[in-house]
């Protein structure tokens, strides 16, 4: 069952492959190929004429089937091309060593096919690391601030066992000094720290303090100057300050071939977007730098907050990996932050810091310790699907990302590209790993054109009147001489009827599901005709240019008006029962009166054949008494035609049954006089009994009857007599006769006892018997 079902749905592939091809009336080869991956172009000379030049694309199969060249086919083929491929983690001449493979591809792509290729990537050792530490410097940081001041020292040992290639810079940040963020008072723009009896910095946005360096030393020396500043409201400007980061890398220092990681710090969320219009702020932050000559953010009171979507771009495009370092409070908001910005971590800072270290080391590891493949650049309308192999052998399906990866360990991913439709020129994009330098370019054509092996000859002869070019087996029409009205059947119609392409002066027609377009000016077709009950010219004809051709025995518009009368003949073969004519069929009664489907009923209408009957009888039966029938047919207006000579296309033929049950057959026919029957016949009549076999045959049933019940009487008498004598003799084996005296017996014989006798030796044995 289940091969029975999978060959009809690959039958069904194939034949909707192959409709998609031939359906579409094409003509050129482009066309073609933008129908279906499928579709291919036979370039062959006179492989079709000019009014099938459609059939010229199909399925490769069915062209080589029909006689094409395979020499002479346009398929090209969807492919992926290697351009560079440098083995990973090996320094190649004067180029570094890389951490993806390839390095560079080109696709060539036909809409709807699907090409899979192969991004192997390799976290490679003592690779270089960059990090910067960004600060919130609110008042309520100041216990964290001298917390961090040997962080320089800790870190580089804490680091130098996992790279040696390891670099640190500092930056701060704390609000936008503008109302409603700050207090305006002269006292509070000077000290921002007055109302609580403490001196601290005036409120800034963003400040770039050390730029990305080897020497611990000068990080702490930096980190013990550092002192805190205070705002109103309790989000900070913390957006603004990684925008800045991430644009400007030339101040900070990032390294072309370092891991960017970027340190942010604070117990507060972060204002984004248009929160700024508060402050009366509402141009938009345009992502650039803007770092004045004391490498503060100048633009910090002019420019909105950066949105999520803004800070994303920048953040990746920049290879800028966050760590968020918050307080338990944060953590929710800053996860959701994490969730949309790719490579993000979390981690929760302690009160006062102390567990910075360790927060840094761990998200480091962790990050070193996953792979993730991100898409960069023109990707619309691209279909792509991803499969992650990790180096443990488990592979993810819809996944770009594995954990759990050991320095030299490779991560392969089967990345699958399909492009919908033509695409005009060539696409650019690139996959790289999250926070990595190194990436694959990708540059897509679309195969939406023939390549055909021979040059187009301009105006050529093959071409009708020079008005094209022969190309890739058919003529292409230049637009400039070609002439429409040769396609136009008259000054108002439409090009090719509206139903065909005009090339070269002629009209080549569509193909339609419902049937065939054809004609010098696509005007024709077989399916627009009138329909009967659903059925194109009834069924019975066949469409022509809009007009039904009936076939033999049909007629009419329809062609559902049938010339036989058969369905018009009563069972006396008369048509229409005599009341009446034939018309398409079917019986068109013209008596008053007259109904049915042959017009058989007639309530109103004198019966002719019942008219004529008493007539017809007396002539069958009483042929001696001629008065008699002539009285009998005079009533009635009833003559009786004993030759031949009758009309048979206007009688009618009756059938009866007399009193004697004998049947009666004859025609009648109406004329100005009355009636006249012939051909009178009288056949089935019944045979007259015979009274003699009836008599003897009664006397024998009777006399057979009689015998019957005196053997049923004897053998009824003879059962009983049986079980009679069974049961007496049952009976009497059950009796049992005694043998003692008969009661009624009497003896002849009286005895007496004399009472005073005594029996002295009696007496003696009794009394010693006692003793």
């Amino acid at each position: 069952m289940g091969l029975i079902l999978l060959s009809l749905l690959l039958r069904y592939w194939i034949t909707t492959v192959e409709g998609s091809c031939s359906a579409a009336s094409t003509v050129t080869c482009d066309d073609c190929l933008q129908l279906s991956f499928h579709c291919a172009w036979c370039t062959q000379e006179n492989f079709t004429d000019w009014l099938s030049v459609s059939e010229r694309c199909d399925t490769l199969d069915i062209l080589l089937e029909k006689g094409c060249a395979r020499d002479q086919l346009e398929f090209p083929v969807s492919e992926g091309q290697i351009l560079q491929d440098r083995p990973l983690g090996k320094k190649t001449g004067n180029a570094n060593s890389t951490q993806i493979s390839p390095q560079k591809m080109a696709l060539k792509l036909r809409p709807g096919s699907q090409v899979t290729f192969q991004v192997k990537i390799q976290h490679t050792e003592d690779y270089p690391v960059d990090i910067y530490y960004l600060m919130d410097l609110s008042g309520s940081m100041i216990d964290d601030l001298a917390m961090i001041k040997d962080l320089g020292s800790s870190l580089s040992k804490e680091m130098a066992e996992l790279t040696s290639k390891f670099r640190m810079g500092f930056g701060s940040f704390v609000e936008k000094p503008v109302l409603p963020f700050i207090k305006i008072t002269k006292e509070e723009l000077a000290n921002p720290c007055n109302s609580v009896a403490t001196t601290c910095l005036p409120t800034f946005g963003y400040k770039h303090v050390l730029s990305l360096t080897s020497s611990t030393d000068k990080f702490n020396e930096i980190i013990a100057k550092q002192r805190v500043s205070a705002n109103v409201d309790r989000p900070e400007c913390g957006f603004d300050a990684v925008m800045q980061a991430a644009v400007c890398g030339d101040k900070i220092g990032w390294r072309k071939d370092s891991m960017r990681l970027l340190v942010f710090v604070s117990d507060a969320d972060s204002h984004f977007g248009m929160d700024s219009k508060m402050a009366g702020i509402v141009i938009p932050n345009d992502g650039q730098c803007h770092l004045d000559g004391n490498n503060e953010y100048s633009m910090s009171t002019v420019q909105e907050y950066p949105t999520l979507g803004q800070l994303i771009d920048k953040v990746v495009e920049n290879n800028i990996l966050l760590i968020f370092a918050v307080t338990e409070s944060q953590k929710h908001n800053y996860k959701n932050y994490a969730n949309l910005i790719p490579g993000a971590t979390v981690g929760v800072l302690a009160a006062d810091s102390r567990n910075i270290l360790e927060l840094i080391v761990t998200a480091y590891k962790e990050l070193r310790s996953e792979i993730e493949l991100e898409v960069l650049g023109d990707t619309e309308e691209l279909q792509m699907s991803f499969t992650a192999i990790c180096p443990n052998g488990t592979v993810l399906p819809d996944q770009k990302h594995c954990s759990n990866v050991k320095p030299g360990e490779t991560v392969v991913f089967n990345v699958s590209v399909e492009l919908p439709g033509c695409v005009s020129g060539s696409r650019h994009f690139s996959l790289k790993p999250v926070g990595l330098q190194d990436s694959l370019e990708v540059e897509l054509t679309s195969l939406c054109s023939c390549d055909c092996r021979r040059p187009p000859e301009a105006n050529g002869s093959r071409c009708a009147e020079g008005q094209g070019a022969f190309r890739c087996g058919v003529c292409v029409c230049n637009e400039e001489s070609a002439s429409l009205s040769n396609c136009l059947a008259n000054n108002e119609s439409e090009i090719c009827s509206g139903q065909g392409q005009c090339h070269c002066g002629q009209c080549t027609c569509h193909k339609s599901s419902f049937g065939r377009i054809y004609g010098p000016y696509c005007e024709c077709d077989n399916y627009s005709c009138v329909r009967f009950r659903g059925e194109l010219c009834g069924g019975h004809g066949v469409c022509d240019c809009g007009e039904c051709h009936c076939e033999s025995g049909w007629t009419g518009e329809y062609c559902n008006c049938s010339t036989g009368t058969e369905a018009c003949t009563s069972e006396e073969g008369a048509l229409c029962s005599g009341r009446g004519r034939c018309e398409c069929g079917h019986c068109v009664c013209s008596v008053p009166g007259a109904s049915g489907d042959r017009c058989e009923k007639c309530p109103t209408c004198g019966d002719a054949c019942s008219a004529a009957r008493t007539c017809v009888e007396c002539h069958l039966q009483d042929k001696d008494d001629a008065e008699l029938c002539d009285q009998k047919c005079s009533v009635p207006k009833i003559s009786i035609n004993m030759t031949a000579d009758y009309d048979k296309s206007t009688s009618m033929q009756c059938k009866l049954m007399m009193a004697n049950e004998c049947w009666i057959s004859f025609g009648v026919v109406g004329g100005e006089t009355g009636t006249t029957a012939y051909d009178l016949q009288m056949y089935g009549c019944p045979e007259p009994p015979n009274i003699p076999m009836i008599i003897l045959g009664v006397s024998l049933s009777i006399v057979c009857i009689g015998l019957i019940l005196l053997a049923v009487w004897k053998v009824l008498v003879s059962v009983h007599d049986r079980k009679e004598v069974a049961k007496f003799e049952a009976e009497r084996s059950k009796a049992k006769w005694q043998t003692g005296t008969n009661p009624l017996f009497k003896s002849s014989t009286s005895t007496f006892k004399n009472v005073t006798y005594k029996n002295t030796e009696r007496e003696k044995i009794i009394t010693l018997d006692h003793f």
